[in-house]
């Protein structure tokens, strides 16, 4: 029959009956889909989810908005990920991963946190615009690819029971799970409580985040991480409080090697 795929019965004629229908109620499914998605794009045309111009595609943001967002490419410093102004060789360190290290091992991020990157960021997780993860997860999993290769889990930052009682969802565990399932990576979205409420970190220094975070996390499966390479996501690093403390817990739970992902860290000026 014209149009569908060839393939060979058990003797190597023709298909038996009940596989050929079954072939041609998939291929009309999937012509049903696409109508489906053709009318929803007539009705709805795709748009930039941050200034809802047209675009060619859901999900992609237009040029506009795009050149907003200063991607963080190579060269960068291996262990912390801030761009360097010209390239130092291969597995050159910044100074402030010499003269301080991270408790993690390696961090990566999509792009620096202003304009763009901070609007989706913001979207995400204070305007309910959990549409945005699949793209956001995308681009993590393409920046975080070499952490990746790597990781034997990735583990989402958690949310106090309360605060995610309040927003409803954990915009790291969303992320995590479009990382997860782009790079073929299990997720672990329960590896992590968080334990103590704490209050917002927007407008303390590193020392009070730090003795904010203190206690605020507990291993919920210690098994699971236990001689694993962990990928720790979240949506922004700040001053590394956070996933400094959430790092110590998982080093007590005996993993690995601990590597961070995120979508947009902070960069301090000059360093880009």
């Amino acid at each position: 029959m014209a149009g569908l795929p060839a393939a060979d019965g058990p003797d190597g004629g023709e298909p038996p009956a009940d596989d050929l229908g079954r072939r041609l109620i998939g291929l009309a499914r999937r012509g049903a889909r696409g109508l489906v998605s053709g009318l929803v794009d007539m009705a709805l045309p795709p748009s930039c989810p941050l200034c809802r111009s047209l675009t060619a595609s859901v999900g992609g943001l237009c040029p506009a908005c795009w050149g907003q967002i200063r991607f963080i490419e190579r060269p960068y410093c291996e262990r912390l990920g801030t761009p360097f102004p010209y390239d130092l060789g291969a597995g050159a360190l910044s100074a402030p991963a010499i003269a301080d290290p991270p408790v993690f091992d390696r961090l990566r991020a999509v792009a620096i946190f202003d304009g763009g990157a901070r609007d989706l960021v913001h979207d995400l997780k204070y305007r309910d615009r959990t549409d945005l993860a699949p793209m956001m997860g995308g681009l993590m999993a393409r920046a975080g690819r070499d952490l990746l290769a790597d990781a034997d889990v990735i583990v989402p930052v958690p949310l106090h029971p309360f605060r995610l009682w309040q927003r409803r969802f954990n915009q790291a565990a969303l992320l995590g799970a479009e990382i997860g399932r782009a790079a073929g990576v299990a997720v672990l979205p329960d590896g992590l409580r968080r334990v103590r409420r704490t209050r917002r970190q927007v407008g303390l220094e590193r020392r009070e985040r730090l003795d904010n975070m203190r206690g605020a996390f507990a291993l919920a499966r210690p098994e699971a991480v236990a001689g694993r390479r962990v990928l720790l996501v979240d949506d922004v690093y700040t001053t590394g409080a956070t996933v400094e403390s959430v790092t110590r817990i998982l080093r007590r739970g005996k993993a690995a090697r601990v590597d961070v992902l995120v979508f947009a860290r902070v960069v301090a000026a000059g360093t880009s």
